[in-house]
């Protein structure tokens, strides 16, 4: 693909920035029932897929729906950290036309091997951020990264391969290195149109996925 990453589904409005996002973090250090989430967190929207359709993809064992507070505790049980080998526990829920997978403690989401399966024929934005303060942030059409950045391990604009795609998007949002966690957030919601609420987040119902392990 080629040209401005400018997105396709006729974006209108104000464009989200990293203040935007400060609702998220800004408890960080209070615990709370979220406290968790905050702390360490993956989640991925994919265009045009159901939560059926992301079960399938990642080869996951379907669980009952669960709200986000039973997700959470979940995804700290033996539920989403089985005793034996490791799994991808994650809840997925539907808002328009894109599948929201949720992932507390999770990864699933910035493997591009996982990833490229999910966005086959389509888009997918995903973006992490661990206990250890770890982040990741990835966009893939159709199988093919079109932006991949791990600003904790090194300088963000160092990542050449990614400057033109990058710039575009950083420039649209207002790009913050210190709040690079809303930042992301920020991202994503530009080039999938979702707004992420604690609304959106609370009220949701999460159909639940343990999906294999994969390195990848």
């Amino acid at each position: 693909m080629t040209g401005s990453v400018i997105t396709d589904w006729q974006h209108v409005g104000v464009i989200a920035t990293a203040a935007d996002y400060a609702w998220f973090t800004y408890n960080r250090f209070v615990y709370d029932a979220y406290t968790d989430l905050r702390d360490a967190y993956c989640f991925t929207l994919v265009r045009g897929l159901t939560p059926e359709q992301v079960l399938a993809r990642t080869g996951a064992e379907r669980f009952p729906p669960v709200g986000l507070k039973g997700l959470i505790k979940a995804a700290f049980s033996d539920l989403g950290r089985p005793r034996t080998g490791y799994s991808h526990f994650f809840g997925v829920t539907l808002v328009d036309d894109w599948a929201f997978v949720v992932e507390p403690n999770g990864f699933m989401g910035v493997m591009p091997g996982v990833a490229g399966r999910l966005s086959a024929g389509t888009r997918l934005v995903s973006h992490f951020r661990n206990v250890n303060g770890q982040e990741d942030f990835l966009w893939m059409e159709d199988g093919q990264e079109r932006l991949a950045l791990e600003p904790s391990f090194s300088d963000i604009e160092s990542y050449n391969a990614w400057e033109e795609e990058f710039s575009e998007i950083g420039r649209h949002v207002g790009f913050d290195a210190d709040h690079s966690c809303e930042s992301f957030f920020a991202m994503a919601e530009y080039l999938t149109g979702v707004k992420v609420t604690p609304e959106l987040l609370e009220q949701s119902v999460y159909l639940c996925g343990v999906a294999p392990y994969s390195r990848q």
